[in-house]
């Protein structure tokens, strides 16, 4: 079993910059890919970023290439999303989510592929 929790939301002014963490626990998150998503109010959740089990790839939203980067460090049993130039259309809560399938070889970015979630944490950018 994974276990997530979230941190590092809050409110910025657009422009400014945020740094969320995912703590992982469970021996097998390692062994998943990672992704974020993000929910605004009335709207569906959507893919933001991920991150191979493995680390060696990545992909992002068209909305937030070269803005936000995704990165893990299984030493600290963490993932982060590094949220620069930030928008007012970025508020939203942010989760993060550990794929279903172990060791994937393809990059996956629908909700239904992730069965472990956190709580989420809210980013509020402020115009």
């Amino acid at each position: 079993q994974v276990q997530l929790v979230e941190s590092g939301g809050g409110l910025v002014q657009a422009g400014g910059s945020l740094r969320l963490a995912c703590a992982a626990s469970g021996g097998t998150w390692t062994m998943r890919t990672m992704g974020w998503f993000r929910q605004a109010p009335g709207k569906e959740r959507e893919f933001v970023a991920i991150i191979s089990w493995n680390g060696h790839t990545t992909d992002y939203a068209d909305s937030v290439k070269g803005r936000f980067t995704i990165s893990k460090d299984n030493a600290k049993n963490t993932v982060y999303l590094q949220m620069n130039s930030l928008k007012p259309e970025d508020t939203a809560v942010y989760f993060c989510a550990a794929a279903r399938t172990r060791g994937l070889k393809v990059m996956v970015t629908r909700p239904y592929d992730y069965a472990y979630w956190g709580q989420g944490t809210q980013v509020t950018v402020s115009s």
